[in-house]
């Protein structure tokens, strides 16, 4: 795990029980972010148009006492399939174990406070429309929201009425290091069912730790990407809520995905399920070469 430290912007790579404590930052991004290559000359990054966003991260977090700050578009090397994959895979993970997470919605405009927002520009955040940023709203204890003038905007826990509004999320879920096994996974799903991703294969990989699965990335494999998600859910669990999706009438996926559904929008309308257990001694779903068996 790579970190930037917050007084000399150096960046170190830790493993395991070194890890410090940190803070991490959940964005959305746009151009001129600095990327893994681009801090390997750090003069070289501070010409770079999103620098600022590393800036205030360190800032803020040595107010919090903290001197270390992960930032995912310069601390993955891309570079590295390997290592792409396995931050992938753990960036759930990571997003849960840091000190603080900072979101900034660069779309709020900097005057804007909870207090005045008559706009509801938080509302309509495109933070709030992002695959990725689900799990870093999900994933950490403590989250707080800075606008675009990076001025503290409120804390998640401050904010969780209006944040279950826009999100269709429970508000207990927004508490912060919940346990989600306790919502079936139709509901889970549901809470991603209206974001998008860049890439096809991203809305299953943002996904892999709110499920608490993990599987090797194939990027290329478009929609496929997301059928595997539900196969190594089923490995996991017995929650047969999986299968309580409804195809989109119009517009959505031509995927022929049979019982399991072609994408996370397909759940909807699925916020209410409830777990679905198999009955005691029934046989149960198994993943097949072919597919998803059924008895």
């Amino acid at each position: 795990m790579h970190l930037i430290n917050t007084s000399t912007y150096e960046m170190r790579e830790f493993e395991g029980r070194d890890i410090p404590e940190y803070a991490i930052l959940s964005h959305t991004w746009g151009e001129g972010e600095v990327t893994f290559t681009d801090y390997e000359s750090i003069d070289h990054a501070r010409t770079r148009p999103a620098f600022h966003k590393i800036e205030h991260s360190c800032r803020l977090a040595t107010e919090y006492r903290l001197n270390w700050v992960w930032i995912d578009t310069c601390c993955i090397d891309k570079r590295s399939s390997a290592e792409l994959s396995e931050a992938i895979n753990s960036m759930f993970v990571w997003y849960r174990n840091s000190s603080v997470c900072f979101a900034y919605l660069s779309d709020v405009p900097a005057h804007v406070t909870a207090e005045n927002d008559s706009d509801q520009a938080f509302e309509r955040s495109r933070w709030f429309t992002r695959g990725w940023t689900l799990q870093e709203l999900l994933a950490p204890e403590n989250v707080v929201f800075y606008g675009n003038g990076w001025i503290e905007y409120g804390t998640r826990q401050q904010l969780k009425g209006r944040i279950s509004a826009i999100t269709n999320i429970n508000e207990v879920a927004l508490e912060g290091r919940s346990n989600f096994k306790l919502y079936s996974v139709a509901s889970r799903m549901s809470w991603a069912a209206q974001r998008q991703t860049n890439r096809v294969e991203d809305m299953a990989y943002c996904l892999l730790g709110i499920f608490e699965v993990h599987m090797p990335l194939l990027y290329g494999e478009g929609e496929r990407a997301f059928i595997r998600l539900q196969e190594e859910i089923l490995r996991e669990t017995d929650d047969q809520s999986i299968f309580a999706w409804e195809r989109e009438e119009s517009g959505g996926s031509t995927f022929l995905s049979g019982l399991l559904a072609a994408s996370p929008a397909y759940f909807t309308e699925s916020k209410h399920f409830m777990r679905g257990w198999r009955v005691r001694n029934d046989i149960p779903p198994t993943v097949t070469s072919r597919g998803v068996r059924i008895k």
